[in-house]
């Protein structure tokens, strides 16, 4: 009985959403040219269940890069109405469109100049009327059993109003880098982290010449951790790598002692580099493929810059 309920609830949400999808039009490239040229923020405002999906759209909109804030419409009525300014725009949810709390607000609107998109489903309703542009959000039944709740109308709006986020963040040109730096904690923000941000560079960079003995070599990669160490040329340029597992390979295989070698004889080269901008989840994908623990940093002339290892992601929780 449970698992019928919950399939005729998804199947009626999302018809409700193929069904605005069919309606979308003109309209909606107005709102997002209304929004893209506010000089102010983006100010959501709705009621009731309106209003929790309408605090979800202000927060998309401002970590997309669109500034928005939510405006609870009754208490901007005692005191919040100072949160309003010349230059805002206003996105107001309310499904019939006659919400006497945003009505109030009509007459601050108009005074402060303040644009308005409404996500309705009465394009005949005073609110509709008022804005200078109305979003039809209408549907043909709630899930809702009784068709009383909520629940069609609020899939409808919030899918709405992540279109208008989405298409922003679009027009906006808004890039990975702008989302991490919107996005500093969290597992989001930490994926996109720049790898230079990420390596053991200067003294904790593994570092050896071509020329090294390998009881040296063998130093700088205990004493630095890594289980490894670049092998660089006179111009800081990489020549190849040195890990803990050449050094087993080479035991296994070397009638003299590996200890009487250079680090040049030694090493393996060509060995999988990454640049300085790419992302730490781009890193993580590469250690993934090819079975390693370390990624180098190199600039374009090849100049080891840094060593990312799988441990500085497994601390960033992205494993």
């Amino acid at each position: 009985m449970s698992l019928e309920s919950a399939r005729r609830v998804l199947r009626i949400e999302a018809q409700a959403i193929q069904d605005v999808l069919a309606r979308l039009d003109v309209s909606f490239e107005k709102a997002v040219d209304l929004f893209f040229n506010c000089r102010g923020r983006v100010v959501v405002s709705g009621m009731g269940k309106s209003g929790l999906i309408g605090r979800k759209i202000a927060a998309t909109l401002a970590s997309t890069g669109t500034p928005s804030l939510f405006l609870h419409p009754a208490e901007a009525m005692h005191g919040d109405l100072g949160m309003l300014a010349r230059g805002d725009s206003m996105l107001a949810i309310s499904y019939g469109g006659e919400t006497e709390e945003l009505i109030g607000l009509l007459e601050t609107l108009k005074r402060l100049e303040i644009k308005l998109v409404s996500l309705t489903g009465n394009l005949r309703s005073t609110l509709a009327g008022a804005s200078d542009v109305a979003l039809d959000c209408s549907v043909r039944e709630e899930a809702c059993s009784l068709n009383l709740a909520p629940t069609a109308s609020t899939a409808v709006a919030m899918a709405v109003g992540d279109a208008l986020a989405v298409s922003l963040l679009e027009r906006r040109g808004f890039s990975p880098d702008d989302f991490a730096a919107l996005h500093p904690g969290g597992r989001l923000g930490k994926k996109l982290l720049r790898v230079e941000h990420l390596m053991h560079k200067g003294e904790d960079l593994p570092k050896v010449a071509l020329d090294s003995r390998m009881p040296d070599v063998i130093y700088e990669m205990s004493k630095k951790g890594l289980g490894m160490t670049t092998v660089v040329d006179a111009q800081g340029r990489l020549a190849g790598v040195v890990t803990d597992g050449d050094l087993r390979r080479l035991m296994e295989k070397q009638k003299t002692s590996v200890l009487e070698m250079t680090a040049a004889a030694c090493m393996s080269k060509n060995p999988q580099t990454i640049g300085p901008q790419a992302l730490a989840s781009e890193a993580l994908n590469v250690m993934e493929k090819r079975k390693i623990t370390g990624v180098i940093v190199v600039d374009d002339a090849q100049k080891v810059l840094g060593v990312v290892h799988l441990h500085d992601l497994w601390t960033l929780e992205l494993i």
